[in-house]
C-alpha cells in the first residue's frame, strides 16, 4: 500500500475548524428534535459541535461526567517524562458557547422505549435520537488477579489522567537495572499502536536515564500495527533493551500477582521493578445498560449511520463501536462522529443517511524525534466499514531521519489540530 499524503490527512481532521458558530439565541427558538449525547471525548464532543453547526434547529445534550476531559493521544509522552500532563487536558467552554447544553454528570440508565435517559442523580433526559460515545472500560475479569485494586501497584494507564502520572512515578522511582514488565492484549482495545509505542517511550527513558534497566514486552498477539516499522526502530535505537514475547513464544499473560509483581504466562513467571498491564477492555459501561452491546462487549453498529443494530435510535461511536476494519483511535472517533452526526440531523428530517467515506490516519513516536504513521481509508461493504484497497498505507520502512523527524511533528500537528477542532 502507498503512503496517504499527510497534508491531506490534516486537512481532512481540521475539516469544521471554518465552521461558524451558533448563538444560543438560535437554539433556544429551536424546535428541529432533541439530541442526547453521552460521552465527551472526541467522538462525543465533535458529535455535538457537528450536530449544532449542520442544525442550528436541533436541541443538543452533552452528557459527561467529568469537568474535563484528559487526551490519551501523545500522553505515552507523559509517562517518559517528555510532555507535561496539563498539555492533555481540555474543558467544554468551547462546546457549551456553541449552544450545547453541557450536562456534567454520569449516565446510568437508557430507556429505549421512551427514549429517556437517566443519570446518577435521578435526573432524566428525553431524546428523539441519541448518541453513545462513552469510550472503553477495563474489563475487570478479564485477567485473572487483576482489579480495581491491582490497578495500583500495576497501573494500567489506558485512562489518560492519573494513572498516567502514576506509572511515570513508578519508572522514576526504579532503581537503575530494574525491570519494567508490561503486557500487551488480545484485539480489540483502544488504540492497536498504542502499547508499543509506550514501550518505545519507555526504552527511550531507560536508555537515557537508567540505562542498566530492560523492558520485557509480554504479548498476546503474533501481530500487531505498525509491526515493521517498530521493529526496525528497536533493533536501531534500542538494541539489549527492549524484549518483545509475541504470542508463539509464550507473551499471553494469563495470571498477575500485584503483591508480588509478579506476571505469568502460559509458560513462565516474571517478577518486575515495575509492570503496566494493558488489560482487556469492553465498551463503556453506559453501553450495556443502554442494551447496545452483544456479548463480545462492543456494540454492532450500521456503517453509514452508526446506528445501533440492536436498539433503533441509538447510534454507538468512537471506541465503543465494532467498526470493523477502521480501528480503535482519537482520529476514527473524530470521523466517525462527523458522519454519525449529520445522518441523525438527516434522521430526523426524514433523510437516509449517504454512503460515507472515512479516513484514519494513526501516528505514533518511537523516540521524542523519530515518528511513524499508518492511514486507511474505510467505506461500508456487505454490512461492515472495510478498507478502501490502495487507499492507505504505513510510512516508509526505509526512510531517512529527516522524515521519522517530520512525522514526529506531524504528531504534534495533528494533535493540536483535532483538540482545537474538538474542544476549542
Amino acid at each position: 500500500m502507498r503512503p496517504v499524503g499527510r497534508r491531506a490527512a490534516l486537512v481532512a481532521t481540521a475539516g469544521l475548524l471554518a465552521a461558524p458558530f451558533v448563538s444560543r439565541r438560535a437554539w433556544a427558538q429551536g424546535a428541529g428534535g432533541r439530541v442526547v449525547v453521552v460521552g465527551g471525548g472526541f467522538a462525543g464532543a465533535t458529535a455535538a459541535r457537528t450536530l449544532r453547526r449542520a442544525d442550528p434547529a436541533l436541541q443538543v445534550t452533552l452528557v459527561e461526567s467529568g469537568l474535563f476531559h484528559t487526551a490519551c493521544p501523545l500522553s505515552n509522552s507523559v509517562i517518559a517524562g517528555l510532555r507535561e500532563i496539563d498539555r492533555q487536558v481540555f474543558r467544554y467552554a468551547a462546546i457549551a458557547a456553541d449552544g450545547v447544553a453541557v450536562v456534567h454528570g454520569t449516565a446510568r440508565n437508557v430507556d429505549a422505549e421512551a427514549r429517556r435517559v437517566t443519570l446518577a442523580d435521578g435526573a432524566t433526559l428525553d431524546y428523539d435520537r441519541l448518541i453513545l460515545a462513552p469510550g472503553i472500560d477495563i474489563d475487570w475479569t478479564g485477567l485473572p488477579g487483576y482489579d480495581e485494586a491491582a490497578a495500583e501497584p500495576m497501573p494500567h494507564a489506558w485512562k489518560a489522567g492519573p494513572q498516567t502520572l502514576l506509572l511515570r512515578r513508578q519508572l522514576e522511582a526504579m532503581e537503575d537495572g530494574g525491570v519494567v514488565a508490561m503486557s500487551a492484549p488480545a484485539n480489540p482495545f483502544r488504540c492497536p499502536p498504542g502499547p508499543y509505542e509506550r514501550a518505545s517511550l519507555i526504552a527511550h527513558y531507560l536508555k537515557t536515564r537508567k540505562p542498566r534497566s530492560k523492558l520485557l514486552l509480554l504479548d498476546a498477539k503474533d501481530v500487531f500495527s505498525k509491526q515493521r516499522l517498530f521493529t526496525d526502530a528497536w533493533a536501531k535505537l534500542y538494541p539489549g533493551i527492549i524484549e518483545w514475547v509475541p504470542l508463539s513464544k509464550g507473551g499471553k499473560v494469563v495470571r498477575v500477582d500485584p503483591a508480588t509483581r509478579t506476571v505469568e504466562t502460559e509458560f513462565d513467571s516474571h517478577k518486575a521493578a515495575v509492570v503496566n498491564i494493558i488489560p482487556p477492555q469492553r465498551a463503556g459501561a453506559i453501553a450495556a445498560a443502554a442494551g447496545v452491546a452483544d456479548r463480545t462487549g462492543w456494540c454492532p453498529i450500521d456503517p453509514a449511520s452508526f446506528e445501533s443494530r440492536l436498539r433503533p435510535g441509538i447510534h454507538v461511536l468512537g471506541d465503543a463501536a465494532i467498526a470493523g476494519a477502521m480501528p480503535k483511535s482519537a482520529f476514527s472517533a473524530n470521523a466517525q462522529a462527523k458522519v454519525a452526526a449529520i445522518a441523525v440531523s438527516g434522521l430526523l428530517r426524514g433523510r437516509a443517511p449517504a454512503e460515507p467515506r472515512l479516513i484514519n490516519t494513526c501516528y505514533s513516536l518511537v523516540a521524542p524525534n523519530y515518528g511513524i504513521s499508518i492511514a486507511g481509508v474505510y467505506r461500508p461493504r456487505n454490512g461492515v466499514l472495510a478498507d478502501i484497497e490502495g487507499a492507505g498505507g504505513t510510512s516508509p520502512p526505509d526512510a531517512p531521519p529527516e522524515f521519522r523527524e517530520l512525522e514526529a511533528d506531524h504528531a504534534e500537528t495533528w494533535f493540536r489540530t483535532i483538540t482545537a477542532e474538538t474542544f476549542g
